[in-house]
């Protein structure tokens, strides 16, 4: 940028820029002059002849460049000497810097320094650092007081890094807490892009987590109403007993669904069984993302994938679920049907997700980034 401003000036001027500054401080100097011989006759005239100026000026210049020498001693807490300490002399102009050690008696000298502030910088095996300043004056030996040395104190830095597992743990204590409105599970969503994968056995446990949790056993029990109601599962009948198959039917949709779509087949397959929280950029690109994630999921490996699990859950669960259905309602048909109904509702639950659960979540985490 210099360059370029030094070639700019040089185009629309022509000068050469030291020239005109030389040439302004020139003229703010010649100024005064001019009007102390033209303006002032009688003050501009000499006091004393030039010869007899020039040599007191020659002569306090001398003085003020005499140089002078900086010596000291170096001793520990005790008052022992401390002998081989590096003691490094620094000035304000950094190519000036010289350094010493001391000798066998704890002494060290500098010779032929100019005068001016400076710095020393103490150091030696075993001993924490130690500084001291001042100001060499035209001509002085300077004697700095002795420099005591102290034992450096023993630090120990210790590194704790967590395991990939231990981190997966942790988060998933986090997503554990995770509750819409406070009360409604949201175990199954993570709000950090870089979530660590999750071990077998973390999978499992997280699957449990939601299968046992009272809130399940409340909704399982409103939709097992709600079927009665309208009489769906005729097999099953009314009453008390009828009640009784269509929520332990209920239920196990749900605890087979899970254990099979978001453990078992996960841990095979290695794959993630979490919806990952996108959370940025357009409306259009967060909706497209939530649509897919029903067909695809993050692998163990952090790579994209099919979501194998997700999709051969819903037809194992499907099919597992005519073992305990009325025979009028066991159709192969009507597994494939239910599984692709699950597939719907998966995505519904990714959009929810993505757009509004976030909002309504509590204690949901924050992150560094939400970009998967």
């Amino acid at each position: 940028m210099n360059s370029a401003r030094k070639g700019s000036c040089n185009k629309s001027s022509g000068r050469n820029p030291r020239r005109l500054v030389f040439e302004g401080r020139r003229l703010l100097w010649l100024s005064p002059g001019v009007l102390l011989l033209y303006g002032f006759p009688a003050l501009a005239q000499p006091q004393q002849s030039p010869s007899v100026q020039g040599a007191a000026t020659q002569e306090q210049l001398r003085d003020q460049q005499l140089a002078g020498t900086i010596s000291g001693t170096v001793v520990d807490g005790t008052g022992a000497i401390v002998a081989g300490a590096i003691v490094k002399l620094s000035r304000e102009d950094q190519s000036l810097s010289q350094d010493v050690a001391s000798d066998g008696d704890g002494h060290f000298s500098f010779a032929g320094i100019a005068p001016g502030p400076f710095q020393l910088t103490i150091t030696s095996a075993g001993f924490a650092t130690q500084r001291s300043s001042g100001t060499l004056h035209s001509g002085e030996n300077l004697l700095v007081p002795p420099i005591t040395l102290v034992i450096a104190t023993a630090a120990t830095e210790v590194q704790v890094s967590l395991t990939p597992a231990e981190v997966a743990e942790a988060e998933i204590k986090d997503e554990e807490k995770q509750r819409v409105l406070g009360v409604i599970p949201n175990f199954y969503v993570t709000y950090n892009s870089a979530a660590a994968p999750l071990k077998p056995k973390q999978k499992f446990e997280l699957a449990w987590k939601a299968t046992v949790d009272p809130i399940n056993f409340g909704l399982t029990g409103a939709i097992a109403g709600i079927e009665q109601a309208a009489n769906s599962y005729s097999g099953y009948g009314q009453g008390a007993q009828g009640y009784a198959k269509r929520y332990g039917a209920s239920y196990a949709d749900s605890a087979i669904g899970t254990f099979i779509g978001s453990a078992i087949l996960p841990s095979l397959l290695k794959q993630d069984p979490r919806y990952f929280y996108k959370g940025t950029g357009s409306r259009r690109s967060r909706f497209l993302y939530a649509i897919t994630q029903t067909v695809v999921c993050k692998g163990d490996n952090g790579h994209r994938q099919v979501n194998y699990s997700a999709l051969l859950g819903s037809l194992a669960a499907g099919g597992i679920s005519n073992l305990y259905y009325p025979k009028a309602d066991r159709d192969v048909t009507l597994t494939f049907e239910t599984a692709l109904i699950g597939i719907g509702a998966s995505a519904a639950t990714n959009l929810l997700q993505e757009f509004l659960l976030r909002k309504l979540t509590r204690k949901a985490p924050t992150y560094a980034s939400a970009q998967p």
